[in-house]
């Protein structure tokens, strides 16, 4: 699409934005006496279907709803493949791993992804690799012939996560919006952060580090994977040194304040492109408001079926994009 293509999209982002959960609507979530009222006060809001469902019923379907309603204002989604991607990677681990082991895919493959993972799931059973798109292909035969040599499902997944990241990055360094190249960056330095603790969390070697990370412009993949090597003082005194120095407090807390974290910074990023009136950067910070919400909603449910605290469910609640 060309750039004046996106007025009538953002206009109708603009309305859907006043929908979208507050921290004020946050806190009336977290004030209610249990799940029950949860997801009455989100019926309230709009959410659902007006039918009782379970959680992951209503998230799913709130996820439909968000890629029904981009599909029907972006002309070419081809833009928005950066978001959608990682579904295929995570489909096709799916496909792999039930044809290896003679399991069903039934109600494993995530939707809203580039490419059916029907499709998927049919040319790898059929070792037809040349079937699958481009940014698959190699990745599939690869980690495919990993796991029928080794049974290593942990390498199989290797394989697959750092394709993903490359391919995620590379949509990124090929867009000319600095909001999806921020957003590809951070999704590629938050993943290779997290590899580098959990690595030295578990006491991995040098080569499996390194394989397991992908090369972004805000970090030294070699230094990272050598402070993870080192141990765990070693990767906050690198990250220190980075962008991403205030990444290191949330990760001596724990992996999931990290999480948030990062999600945090990119809300705040997105922010000015609430006055943005022409490019695709306000759809996309729509989509991302409506991810984090929903993260949140799981958040505060799963909280008050587990009996936790509301003060302790808040801090793990990401800020809101309005």
């Amino acid at each position: 699409m060309q750039q004046d293509d996106y007025t009538y999209a953002v206009a109708r982002i603009r309305f859907k934005e006043t929908k979208l959960l507050s921290d004020a609507d946050l806190d009336a979530l977290l004030g209610a006496k249990d799940a029950d009222e949860v997801m009455r006060l989100l019926q309230d809001k709009g959410w659902g279907d007006g039918t009782d469902l379970s959680v992951d019923e209503l998230l799913t379907l709130e996820d439909q709803k968000l890629w029904n309603f981009v599909s029907e204002i972006v002309d070419d989604m081809s833009a928005l493949e950066f978001l959608l991607v990682p579904n295929d990677f995570h489909n096709l681990k799916v496909a792999i791993k039930c044809i290896t082991r003679d399991l069903k895919p039934q109600g494993l493959f995530l939707t809203n992804s580039v490419s059916d993972p029907v499709a998927v799931y049919e040319a790898i059973k059929n070792r037809d690799y040349s079937a699958l798109p481009d940014y698959l292909q190699s990745t599939a035969q690869s980690a495919m012939t990993a796991l029928l040599q080794t049974s290593d499902g942990q390498l199989c997944d290797i394989i697959i996560d750092k394709a993903c990241m490359e391919y995620v990055y590379s949509l990124g360094k090929k867009s000319d919006n600095e909001i999806i190249r921020l957003y590809c960056e951070l999704y590629v330095a938050s993943a290779d952060i997290k590899i580098a603790v959990r690595s030295a969390n578990t006491r991995k070697k040098a080569d499996f580090v390194r394989r397991a990370m992908a090369p972004c412009d805000k970090l030294d993949i070699e230094k990272l994977s050598a402070a993870a090597v080192e141990g765990y003082e070693a990767i906050m005194d690198y990250i220190s040194g980075t962008q991403y120095r205030g990444a290191a407090n949330a990760i001596e807390d724990s992996m999931s304040a990290f999480e948030k974290w990062c999600d945090d910074y990119l809300t705040d990023v997105m922010k000015p492109q609430k006055w943005e009136p022409f490019s695709i950067g306000p759809i996309v910070a729509y989509i991302i408001a409506r991810q984090n919400e929903m993260k949140a909603v799981r958040m505060i449910l799963s909280g008050k079926v587990s009996h936790l605290s509301d003060e302790t469910i808040k801090e793990r609640l990401r800020s809101m994009y309005v």
